[in-house]
């Protein structure tokens, strides 16, 4: 291209052979500095994770020649070398994007301001060809902005920005315009181009490079250094749209070119817009030609535009939205608007229950019955029911309204309202009363209803289960050294779930828990990764601050301590989980919960042994409550655990709960059931962890008041 010439390094491949002949004849050189770390190079790719792939791997390295530096250096080829060079930009970047990102050409003109933005782009493998302009000499002047250094005065800015950028990465295809751009040189600068960043100071210049990139489409960039301004014109987008948004009036581009300096200067500040102008930079401008020879520049301002213009090609590049106007990413005011973050101090709220049984008992049997339906567990502690008191007893019904994605046709609801009925006959025997529970499911406006009626007896074992039934709580501590549990207590909660209609799965091969581990942590994956189910998982958590704290979690009672508190706020942020979704990444988002249950003494999955109605559901709550009521009773700290699959019965049900990710639901599903040789008819109820002598909950779920949820 006219005005155009090639710079940078030469890269040499020793298997051509005129380059091996150019190589044999520099090495033949003795100023020629030879320097080999080709071991390094191909450690680090070998490192990489993933693992590259065997042809990465094989790729032939180069030699490449920098005449300024007197150099040969040895370096990975063009794949591997970019593969390793860039993998730190992982995902901020990811590999797809970078392939795109890494194809564009960029013309840069003005490469004082545009050096830092030209190197931005190249550290950051968002080019594959780079055309700078400028005809200027580097100063000593520049060097409080320009990165550069003192054996690059005298030399062309385009051709020390060319020397820098191929020092990082000698593939990177660059062309200087030593002439900077013309009215001659303009258009064959232009051609081609995916973005022009103009930089530069002269107005006449700047129109003229926007006229041609007006012209065939390509989108213009500019960062200036005051309160950082970022300019974005999209002429691909809309190419009649007037050049520098037309702040310039019908300013011509002839007239301007003739303008004295003096002359210019309204047209600078219609272009800056002056009222918008730092008080600084404002202040500097009137003393420019006084007591200052030139407008002024920090380096800091400078790399603040270059990394908004870079932030910008990444935009375009990538097809994202990104309209044309401008932005000021005003540091200084920022900096006067500091606040204290927003910390959570982790000062554990007082427990709801204290082990003061009178906080339990109501003014009379009914309404002691109707607190302890209320402590029975549910699903994220959700407290999916409705209370009625009534004259001689109390109903319970699933409230739609407390439903979740995870609840699959009410029946986590079923079973917690069926865990209440269970409280309800302790309660009752503690009053010395029999209840009597009938649970349906025609009623018109709920999905299912427990009515339970109380009358004279009272059944001594029942009551015996009132205090371990006030003491029931989840203890989620990760047992360290993991202590096994004896078979005589095993056996207990095996003989209570027989006792009322379930069956009692334990596991406590470590193999198989390790199996189960693997599981639950593929799924809770799937669980963050998918929005709505992430939505309501976040929902659950109560932090210190939240004034709803009747519902939910606890987030001192996950035990994960401060640390873990402070990744939760990562873990808790949609936008994040959206991108790990699109690179299908978050591995690691599983593995609090694999180590949970590798932390565990054993595992224990409670089955029905009958069907799968919401009925039967409900009988395995009640089932539930009581194997957890003698688990506390024996000191054995129980934790549920809920996989995402654990409730659906088929595929669509699977796709409703999380459409990307159903296929390997239901395998999931399928392994986790082998694993606890689940017969049908059964359905799993729960699976939950079981650990002795680990130490106390930090705190315990709180419930709604009473009064709040009966009628």
């Amino acid at each position: 291209m006219p005005g155009l010439q090639q710079a940078g390094a030469t890269v040499i491949d020793p298997n051509d052979p005129d380059d091996l002949e150019l190589l044999h004849r520099l090495r033949a050189r003795p100023e020629i500095a030879v320097i080999d770390r080709l071991t390094e190079q191909r450690r680090n790719l070998e490192e990489l994770l993933p693992r590259p792939d065997e042809s990465l791997l094989a790729e032939p390295y180069r030699w490449v020649h920098y005449p300024w530096r007197r150099a040969l250096v040895c370096v990975l080829g063009p794949r591997a070398f970019r593969r390793v060079r860039l993998d730190r930009n992982r995902n901020l970047i990811t590999i797809e994007e970078q392939e795109h990102l890494g194809a564009l050409r960029i013309g840069i003109v003005g490469l004082s301001v545009g050096h830092a933005i030209a190197h931005t782009l190249a550290a950051e493998g968002m080019c594959a060809q780079l055309r700078l302009a400028d005809f200027d000499e580097l100063e000593l002047t520049n060097l409080n902005r320009v990165p550069a250094s003192l054996f690059d005065i005298g030399v062309n800015k385009a051709v020390v920005a060319a020397q820098r950028i191929a020092e990082i990465d000698p593939y990177v295809d660059i062309q200087v315009a030593t002439s900077g751009v013309t009215p001659e040189s303009v258009d064959g600068f232009v051609d081609g181009l995916d973005i022009v960043i103009e930089e530069c100071d002269s107005l006449d210049i700047k129109l003229l490079v926007r006229e041609a990139a007006r012209t065939r489409g390509v989108p213009v960039l500019m960062a200036s250094s005051d309160r950082g301004l970022l300019d974005v014109e999209r002429f691909d987008e809309d190419p009649d749209r007037p050049v520098l948004h037309g702040l310039l009036g019908d300013a011509d581009l002839s007239r301007l070119s003739t303008l004295s300096s003096r002359e210019k200067v309204p047209y600078v500040l219609k272009v800056i817009e002056a009222a918008k102008l730092s008080a600084r930079g404002a202040a500097a401008l009137v003393e420019v030609g006084q007591t200052l020879t030139t407008w002024p520049q920090l380096a800091g301002d400078v790399l603040i535009g270059a990394t908004a213009a870079a932030r910008a090609v990444q935009r375009i590049g990538l097809r994202q939205e990104l309209r044309s106007g401008r932005i000021r990413l005003d540091v200084d005011e920022a900096l006067t608007h500091l606040v204290d973050p927003a910390t959570r101090n982790g000062q554990r709220p007082t427990p709801t229950f204290s082990d003061d049984e009178s906080e339990s008992a109501g003014t009379n049997a009914i309404d002691t019955v109707a607190a302890a339906a209320i402590r029975a567990t549910s699903g994220g502690n959700n407290q999916p029911w409705r209370v009625t008191t009534t004259a001689d007893g109390i109903e319970l019904a699933i409230a739609p309204e407390y439903t979740s994605m995870m609840d699959v046709g009410f029946r986590a609801s079923a079973i917690a309202v069926g865990a209440a009925t269970f409280n309800v006959r302790v309660a009752a025997a503690a009053q010395g009363l029999d209840a009597v529970v009938e649970i349906n499911e025609t009623v018109v406006d709920t999905p299912l209803q427990a009515v339970c009626k109380l009358t004279a007896g009272g059944d001594t074992d029942l009551a015996d289960l009132y205090r371990p039934m006030l003491d029931r709580h989840t203890n989620r501590h990760i047992a360290s050294p993991v202590v096994p549990i004896d078979n005589g207590r095993l056996d207990v909660l095996r003989s209570v779930a027989e006792q009322h209609g379930g069956r009692l799965v334990i596991v406590d091969d470590r193999d198989c828990i390790d199996r189960i581990a693997s599981i639950v942590a593929e799924s809770d994956r799937i669980r963050y990764l998918t929005p709505r189910l992430h939505s309501e998982m976040v929902s659950e958590l109560r932090w210190p601050d939240d004034h709803h704290q009747e519902t939910g979690i606890d987030v001192n009672g996950l035990e994960v301590g401060q640390a873990g508190l402070q990744a939760m706020e990562i873990l808790r942020r949609p936008e994040v989980m959206s991108h790990l979704a699109a690179w299908n990444g978050g591995q690691a988002l599983g593995e609090e919960s694999r180590s949970r249950i590798r932390g565990s003494s054993a595992l224990a999955v409670l089955v029905t042994s009958s069907g799968r109605s919401l009925l039967d559901y409900a009988r395995g709550g009640s089932a539930l409550e009581a194997v957890w009521i003698a688990a506390q009773r024996h000191a054995v700290a129980v934790h549920p655990v809920s996989p995402v699959f654990l409730y659906a019965h088929n595929k669509t049900e699977l796709e409703k709960l999380a459409p990307k990710f159903a296929a390997t639901l239901a395998d999931l599903q399928m392994g986790f059931r082998e694993l606890i040789g689940l017969k049908p008819p059964e359905s799993e109820i729960l699976l939950f962890r079981l650990n002795v002598e680990v130490p106390p909950a930090s705190v315990r779920s709180r419930r709604r008041p009473i009064g709040s949820i009966t009628r």
